[in-house]
């Protein structure tokens, strides 16, 4: 799995600052923030996070409670439009 390789790391830093940067602004995780951004693309959308914990289940829930505002949003997705992820099985994003 590259993105979990020391050079995929180094690749993705940019964006994991940003959401950082957000979940401090927000007192919310980086995870809360990945699934309320995922929660702002579309309405059909809808994240399932795994989970074997329940803390982790319980932040994951909490990302209804974290509004992102259209500049947040659009932040991260600069952020994400200038990166090449490199995922395991990932798919180019159709738009």
């Amino acid at each position: 799995m590259p993105q979990y390789t020391k050079e995929g790391y180094e690749r993705d830093r940019a964006v994991l600052g940003l959401l950082g940067d957000i979940a401090r602004e927000k007192g919310a995780t980086m995870a809360q923030v990945s699934l309320a951004w995922m929660l702002c693309k579309r309405p059909l959308i809808v994240p399932i996070p795994g989970s074997r914990k329940p803390g982790r289940l319980r932040e994951n829930l909490g990302a209804v409670d974290v509004a992102l505002s259209a500049e947040e949003v659009a932040r991260i997705d600069r952020a994400l439009d200038g990166m090449d992820l490199a995922v395991f099985g990932g798919h180019a994003v159709q738009r």
